[in-house]
């Protein structure tokens, strides 16, 4: 949580039901929780859905692509992120046309990020409150070529979750788009708040690219972002 925010109560009712349903969890599955080792998530992943309860998502999400996200660990064992996001601007560009005047264009970007979190003293569970990201943990992964990971956010006045699927490769498996989809229905996400992202992989060969270069990751910013018994 940012320094000197107030959490409303509707804020708080959403942190509240996002944190109902995970301890909700059979205790059996959050003891094979905590044999996750951060290093098993470390390196390159595609995210291929997402589930979301910011506020807009419903009506953006057909525009959205695929994303990329290098995981990796500091020498303070912190996690690491360098992720990609596909942003469209809210108002158009000035750009030279062919005939060489100046015309608008809703030029799409694609943003690089890097965060760091740091581990909580319970489980195998991330966090940097100053940047708004409350929560960060694998709900479900089978250790080789998918992960699904849950995120708990606040941002100046809205408070939100997502449960992203994280794969190996462009394309994902049966089990781990079932698995997402159990997730998203199970925290309570309704199917107008779940995406399967566009097959647009621009911004994943970027940050890809980007990070076989440490020298040129971007300073952290206040941007963010089948575990199964």
């Amino acid at each position: 949580m940012c320094a000197g925010m107030n959490i409303s109560g509707r804020m708080r009712g959403v942190l509240l039901t996002a944190f109902v349903a995970l301890v909700s969890l059979p205790r059996t599955r959050a003891v094979w929780l905590g044999r996750l080792d951060p290093k098993q998530l470390l390196g390159s992943w595609y995210i291929l859905a997402v589930a979301s309860g910011e506020k807009g998502f419903a009506l953006e999400k057909a525009t959205k692509n695929i994303e990329g996200v290098v995981v990796s660990l500091t020498p303070e064992n912190n996690l690491k992120l360098l992720s990609s996001r596909h942003r469209i601007p809210s108002y158009p560009h000035r750009v030279c046309c062919r005939n060489f005047g100046v015309c608008s264009s809703w030029l799409e970007r694609c943003d690089v990020n890097v965060v760091e979190l740091l581990r909580q003293n319970s489980g195998w569970v991330f966090e940097n409150p100053a940047l708004g990201i409350l929560d960060y943990r694998v709900l479900g992964t089978n250790f080789r070529d998918y992960a699904i990971v849950f995120t708990q956010l606040e941002f100046k006045d809205e408070a939100f979750s997502t449960v992203e699927l994280y794969s190996r490769t462009e394309l994902a498996s049966q089990e781990a788009m079932g698995l997402f989809t159990r997730w998203s229905w199970g925290l309570g996400f309704l199917s107008q708040q779940q995406a399967s992202l566009q097959r647009d992989l621009t911004c994943v060969h970027k940050v890809f690219q980007v990070s076989r270069f440490p020298e040129h990751h971007p300073d952290p910013t206040p941007s963010p972002r089948a575990l199964q018994p």
